[in-house]
């Protein structure tokens, strides 16, 4: 036998014996001439408070009863009122006993003032709403007659309690849910839970425990120290969503009264989730506060930020992604063998993705498909596809197909362009390897401005980095960003750049003049937030991990005190003639049909490479229904199309001697 089975059974019969003595109570009321022959041989004849299984066993754990009545401070004449109540349902006898001592058939069922009547040391304190019978609905009481003559009734969850059937109350169901078992955490994610379990180890009273606030993007890792903790603690964890919380003030003190009798009954914790709070209005900010003013029993939090609440003593703890050491023996770990056949490549994909534990064995096992090495694109790819689902609901995803060969920039540009991907390719040699990170954190984020007029290539040379370091590219639409409600576009940026952050992405803020332009002089409040967006910008900047690009049309109107804190600054100059004829050399596929194209007089057009793009484009097409090659003509007439759209008028010095 077992000893969840051994206590089991010996907890059901302690509470027969309970129980029993109270029948016995009952019977002496009604008159009843209580059996007492061979009572010394059955089990319901051992002296109360005797618990027949714990000869030889010191480490079983104390009958339910018992436990219930030390939680809930219950009185002996309470603890009867319970027993009597339990017999109803457990004792088949109790049902005639009642009626008998009530002198009434119809009556049946325990009173308090049967209980007052036939129970010793009574006391009228005990039926009082806020004496712990009524308090904490260990019995209920009908309303349908006087207080003294109502029915009483155990509560289910009490019952199922005190004969030793856990469950969670149906009340919380739903509402409340359990936490699994902790994940795997690395050795600085365990110093936390150590420092959780000693802020509550340190306390004598439920009452002096401090709310743990865990702060983090991390949510799977805060809730896996959550358990780890309270599983040290000797305590159950369940979790309930901020979201879910009522706003009205008389539900939300009886959810909290429900698990506070809970987390008493299966010495447990609650995990208030409010990850989903971001723009929360004041109804569901009071009744988070209101939870974690009035529960009486271990709590915490898991947020993005710190919750701000005076009325109780909060531990604060930061909850971080495994460091870059870390994750690197993560990796080794998750891919065994396998790990030397990457060629030492387990040091870019650390300094490029900065994954939870989760996050590594998924894209691990997704990068493997079989006992072969794995292939390091696909594992890099992997990686890729764990980052993703929190930034495409904020940004726009661009599948990079731009090269170097299409790219037409003097060299200089692109000199500098190939030092940004040198940048983000080797940011974990020299700042964790060679150490520059232990020097300083600021200013490690690798940020660049792209300055130029529409269509000087300034997206293409984003999409030419993004395919050239294998990395997903996001646009940012400012427009969706951008709040005129102080405080919102802060809000809004950090949900981009933490989202990102995983990943690394390249970050694209195009056509960035309307948040990046010079900081006024500050005459009013709006004109303070304004500084105050632009700062918060070049903070995130300053810490993202990944490649945030900025690109303007007018880089004169960007303050020079912007400007110093981008790494790199390239200016996309309008072709010239020679950069113009190399960008229509290059500007049809190879597969596309063409004939007697004079790429000399096609460079006389007078326009930027993404209005030459959008002539060939309708070229194309207009040649595809014309069923012929493309020709000048085709260009001609496309060419008369783009200018139209950009209301510039064209020339006969662009045009003269096509035809």
């Amino acid at each position: 036998m077992n000893d969840d089975t051994h206590w089991l059974e010996a907890n059901q019969q302690y509470l027969m014996h309970a129980i029993g003595r109270v029948r016995a109570l009952l019977e002496g009321r009604a008159t009843v001439r209580p059996a007492t022959e061979g009572r010394a041989d059955s089990p319901l004849a051992a002296e109360d408070g005797a618990h027949p299984a714990t000869a030889g066993h010191p480490t079983t754990p104390p009958p339910a009863l018992d436990t219930l009545c030390a939680a809930f401070g219950l009185s002996p004449f309470e603890r009867d009122v319970l027993l009597l109540c339990a017999g109803i349902e457990l004792d088949s006898k109790f049902v005639s006993l009642c009626a008998t001592a009530h002198g009434d058939t119809t009556r049946a069922y325990p009173t308090f003032s049967l209980a007052l009547g036939a129970l010793p040391d009574p006391h009228w304190s005990a039926l009082a709403p806020n004496a712990p019978l009524r308090r904490w609905r260990l019995v209920e009481v009908s309303n349908s007659n006087a207080l003294t003559t109502s029915p009483l009734r155990i509560d289910e969850r009490i019952l199922h309690y005190l004969t030793g059937v856990s469950h969670l109350d149906d009340r919380l169901a739903g509402l409340v849910e359990p936490v699994g078992m902790a994940g795997e955490l690395v050795p600085s994610q365990r110093v936390l839970v150590e420092r959780v379990k000693q802020s509550w180890s340190n306390r004598k009273k439920i009452s002096e425990l401090p709310v743990v606030q865990l702060c983090g993007d991390e949510s799977v890792t805060k809730h896996a120290i959550a358990a780890a903790a309270c599983t040290s603690l000797g305590l159950n964890l369940h979790q309930i969503l901020a979201s879910s919380l009522s706003q009205d003030p008389r539900e939300m003190d009886a959810l909290i009264r429900l698990w506070q009798r809970e987390a008493a009954l299966s010495t447990s914790a609650l995990l208030i989730d409010v990850h989903d709070m971001d723009g929360a209005d004041a109804a569901h900010t009071s009744a988070v506060n209101r939870l974690i003013d009035h529960l009486t029993a271990p709590l915490l939090l898991s947020t993005r930020v710190r919750w701000k609440n005076t009325s109780r003593l909060m531990l604060t703890v930061d909850v971080s992604k495994p460091t870059a050491d870390e994750q690197h023996a993560l990796w080794q770990h998750v891919l065994g063998a396998h790990a030397a056949s990457l060629n030492g490549k387990l040091d870019a994909l650390v300094s490029q993705f900065d994954l939870s534990a989760s996050s590594i064995r998924a894209a691990a096992m997704n990068g493997q498909s079989d006992e072969r090495s794995p292939e390091w694109a696909t594992l890099w790819d992997s990686c890729r596809m764990q980052t993703r689902p929190r930034l495409d609901d904020l940004a726009q995803r661009i599948q990079p197909l731009a090269t170097w060969d299409e790219l037409v920039l003097p060299d200089a540009r692109r000199v500098t362009l190939r030092e940004i991907a040198a940048h983000v390719r080797r940011r974990y040699q020299v700042y964790e390897t060679w150490g520059f990170a232990s020097k300083s954190a600021r200013g490690l984020g690798i940020s660049a401005l792209f300055a130029g007029a529409s269509g000087t290539g300034k997206t293409m040379a984003t999409e030419v980095l993004a395919n050239e370091l294998r990395l997903d590219l996001y646009r940012i639409d400012l427009s969706q960003v951008v709040s005129k409600y102080i405080g919102e576009t802060e809000k809004n940026l950090r949900r981009v750049f933490d989202a990102a952050e995983e990943g690394g992405a390249i970050l694209l803020f195009d056509e960035a003049d309307a948040l990046f332009g010079k900081r006024s002089e500050v005459k009013d409040s709006h004109d303070r937030y304004a500084n105050i967006e632009i700062s918060y910008l070049l903070q995130r900047m300053e810490e993202y991990r990944g490649l945030a690009i900025l690109t303007t049309n007018m880089k004169e109107a960007l303050d020079s005190a912007f400007l110093r804190r981008i790494r790199f600054i390239v200016h996309f100059p309008f072709p010239d003639l020679a950069a113009r004829e190399e960008i229509w050399r290059r500007i049809f596929p190879d597969q596309t049909p063409t004939e007697e194209l004079a790429i000399d007089k096609l460079a006389r057009l007078n326009v930027a490479g993404g209005n030459i793009r959008n002539i060939a484009l309708n070229a194309a097409f207009l040649a595809a229904d014309a069923n012929e090659p493309v020709r000048m003509n085709h260009v001609l007439r496309a060419a008369r199309t783009e200018y139209a759209k950009i209301e510039k008028p064209l020339t006969d010095a662009e045009i003269g001697g096509w035809q």
